[in-house]
């Protein structure tokens, strides 16, 4: 009977570790198909893939291969795949798989145009409206940005991109503005990173950020707006040549 004892008491000791095991490898799972920061990579990967032309319009989206490429869950894959629709680079009619879309020069140029606009906006009301501390953050962080164009550091220089331009819309102290700039912005960020691609743009992508930057610090709120219409105007034009050179070299 001691015996018996002893083997139910282990058997129970083991079971009670392998209960306490298990929920961690689920809330592990969890995490992962929760994480934020992975649906936003993926995203952005598929994106670029799309931008690049290493995926052509038509092209089958599959979620379990998706999912297995980038060693998570379909449930992320599905919520990356919804974002990138309402970009507007992947459709997906009902009960079928998503496919890439074709964006045409007139949609581009649309987007664009309308978000020229809005930055202009943008730009004149900081100048109306920054606080001192405000503007003395825009300057000491574009100065800053210099380094990142003397090393060619693109990636680093995209960060500070979107960092600069939400500046401006925060500086604006317009709920409304801000709202309709950042989700313009949210459609075009595929085609914007595509600019620092081309050869110079770094350079001249912070020369166009000076002459918004003075204006605003001069409260100069007509030059200002100026100047940011035509930054985006300017990387209108070189995110097209940039899609235009990978369409036809595919």
């Amino acid at each position: 009977m001691c015996v018996l004892t002893t083997v139910v008491t282990h058997c129970i000791c083991i079971q009670c570790k392998f209960n306490q095991i298990r929920p961690v490898k689920l809330a592990r799972k969890k995490e992962i198909i929760r994480s934020g920061t992975t649906v936003e990579q993926m995203v952005r990967a598929i994106a670029d893939m799309i931008i690049t032309g290493a995926m052509q319009p038509g092209e089958r989206l599959d979620e379990i291969s998706l999912a297995n490429r980038f060693e998570v869950s379909r449930t992320p894959v599905r919520e990356a795949l919804s974002q990138l629709c309402a970009i507007g680079l992947v459709e997906r009619e009902p009960n079928k798989s998503a496919v890439v879309t074709t964006v045409t020069q007139q949609h581009l140029v649309s987007m664009f145009e309308a978000m020229a606009e809005l930055e202009g906006i943008c730009a004149r009301l900081s100048a109306e409206r920054m606080t001192v501390d405000e503007r003395r953050m825009l300057e000491a962080e574009h100065k800053a940005s210099a380094r990142l164009v003397h090393r060619g550091a693109e990636d680093e220089y995209e960060s500070h991109n979107t960092e600069f331009h939400t500046r401006l819309y925060r500086g604006a102290h317009n709920d409304h503005v801000f709202e309709l700039v950042t989700q313009t912005r949210a459609r075009l960020a595929p085609f914007r990173r595509a600019q620092f691609r081309l050869p110079g743009r770094l350079l001249r992508s912070y020369e166009e950020h000076d002459a918004i930057v003075m204006a605003v610090l001069r409260a100069d709120a007509v030059n200002a707006s100026r100047a940011a219409y035509a930054h985006v105007a300017t990387v209108s034009d070189a995110s097209i040549v940039f899609a235009r050179d990978v369409a036809s070299a595919w």
